[in-house]
């Protein structure tokens, strides 16, 4: 199975009331509105406030940066007398709601940068007053909002460098480490500061590797989806939890090391005998499975996977056929994939029975089973999960009950393989005539792309079905044979054309994995080539 492709975290939605921070109406917030925000924009368009220009920017960055020296001096000269100091830190607060009005300027942040403003706000993440240090997570949060940065690229890098240059990942993360999500204040603080890291991601994708080096947040997220309660905060967690992983395998294998798979499959543990209640917990129940996912493409990762009993795990949830169903599925499918052991294990603990099921199309009906193509993803991943089946076990007795599967109640496995291959090769034949037609209106395309667009079609799982008939006919078991024959000739096909898919798939493997994995792919293909041709 594409297991790029399938591993692509959800892009949070900005303004979706899934993904809303806990509301408080306290300090000026109300219902997620920035009151004080809302007034300064008010009062611009009635003239209070100068048009946002440099010279207003600069006006307010300076006035910022006297309140935060006489906040400083004032605590520096009566540190065990906070009311000497109340009032400065009041008047810092306002300055920092103040310059929340720079977001409606992204194109000045450069000069932003320039007026090294950057390492003031950065350093007021570590203020001795939690209140300070939240107000700064909601301005970088605003400032680096993804609406606020569309279209203005090059101003947004500039201000992402510098707050990286300035420590902004070691400072967030810490400041994490200091709030109590009991008070509803910092509790949306903990949000906005998952936001600003995946906002600076989405500007900087580096930063998903460099805030995993340089901080405690991969430990931190991990310790939050443990939580058993659900919330928006364990929600974003999960989510920006995914994001780290999908395309980083130094991700990847560090929290595998941290007994991250363990954790992972605790978290998925929970709800493999119930539905997540609300469709934000469905949301967060898919972001977990899509991290487990990411997690088991290093093979050292899929030992450990086999260690906790995440087979067995996988198929109790699919036995309970809840919502998880569909996503143990696609965790077997990653596990299986070029690892035997998952493979014998998952024949050991007897879960032949429970997948052949599913592929005999005996699939829980559910919310998620009405959604578009549901059902069709689930094909694919059974039938890649079956051919990995076939690749990680060789020999011996857990051979002789995989092709046993194939033999019982009168080859009906044969049955619904084959009408899976006269499906998959009928929509190959028609992306094949269509491309056919686009090469005639004059709009060719090269051999490649014509291949990845028939791959998109649904030539990957029928060259995948190949392969299982592959192995089938080299059982040379006389039944399974002759079951075969028939079903192609009342299809009015031979092995030839069985050959000719495998044959194109023997001319197209990659060397991804080395030139001596692609050798023995090659060979196995031949070798599957020269049975049909007997």
């Amino acid at each position: 199975m594409d297991q790029d492709s399938s591993t692509q975290a959800a892009k949070r939605k900005r303004g979706d009331e899934a993904f809303l921070a806990p509301q408080t109406a306290e300090n000026g917030v109300l219902d997620g509105v920035d009151l004080s925000l809302l007034e300064a924009v008010e009062k611009s368009h009635n003239g209070g406030i100068e048009v946002l220009d440099l010279r207003t920017m600069k006006k307010f960055v300076l006035s910022f940066e006297r309140r935060l020296r006489d906040n400083l001096e004032s605590r520096m000269k009566f540190p065990d007398q906070p009311d000497k100091f109340a009032e400065s830190e009041v008047e810092l607060h306002n300055e920092i709601e103040r310059l929340k009005i720079l977001a409606g300027g992204p194109e000045l942040y450069p000069d932003l940068v320039s007026l090294n403003t950057i390492p003031s706000i950065v350093g007021l993440l570590g203020h001795e007053n939690t209140d300070i240090a939240v107000d700064v997570v909601g301005l970088l949060m605003d400032l680096t909002d993804e609406d606020v940065l569309e279209d203005n690229d090059d101003p947004a890098r500039v201000l992402v460098d510098a707050l990286v240059e300035n420590n902004v990942l070691e400072l967030l993360v810490q400041n994490i480490g200091r709030l109590s999500e009991s008070d509803p204040d910092e509790a949306t603080a903990i949000y906005n500061t998952l936001a600003t890291i995946e906002n600076i991601i989405e500007v900087k994708p580096a930063v998903a590797e460099m805030v995993c080096e340089r901080t405690k947040l991969l430990r931190w997220l991990m310790g939050r989806i443990k939580v058993r309660e659900f919330d928006a905060n364990k929600q974003y967690a999960s989510e920006i939890l995914a994001i780290l992983l999908q395309n980083s395998s130094a991700n990847q294998k560090r929290l595998g090391q941290m007994n991250g798979v363990d954790a992972m499959l605790q978290a998925v543990a929970m709800y493999k005998s119930r539905d997540p209640k609300t469709s934000e917990e469905g949301e967060m129940l898919e972001n977990l499975f899509d991290c487990l996912c990411c997690l088991l493409m290093p093979v050292e990762n899929k030992e450990r996977f086999v260690k906790s009993e995440g087979v067995e795990l996988m198929i109790i949830i699919m036995k309970q056929k809840k919502s998880a169903y569909g996503s143990a599925i696609k965790v077997l499918d990653f596990a299986m994939t070029k690892y035997p052991q998952v493979c014998e294990r998952f024949v050991d603990v007897l879960g032949l029975k429970t997948v052949f099921a599913a592929f005999m199309g005996k699939i829980p009906v559910n919310k998620k089973s009405k959604r578009e193509r549901y059902e069709e993803e689930l094909e694919e991943r059974l039938i890649s999960l079956i051919a990995s089946l076939f690749g990680g076990v060789v020999r011996g007795s857990r051979r002789d009950r995989l092709l046993s599967k194939f033999v019982e109640n009168e080859y009906e496995k044969i049955d619904r393989l084959m009408e899976f291959f006269i499906r998959y090769a009928d929509r190959v034949k028609e992306e094949s005539e269509r491309l056919d037609k686009l090469d005639l209106d004059d709009l060719e395309m090269d051999e490649e792309e014509r291949y990845n667009r028939k791959l998109e079609a649904g030539l990957y799982t029928l060259q995948l079905i190949a392969l299982m008939m592959g192995h089938l006919w080299s059982s040379e078991h006389p039944g399974i044979r002759a079951r075969m024959e028939l079903l192609l000739k009342q299809q009015k096909l031979s092995r030839q054309y069985v050959i000719g898919i495998l044959q194109e798939y023997h001319d197209n493997i990659g060397d991804i994995d080395g030139p001596e994995e692609k050798e023995r792919a090659q060979s196995r293909i031949q070798r599957f080539i020269s049975a049909f041709q007997v």
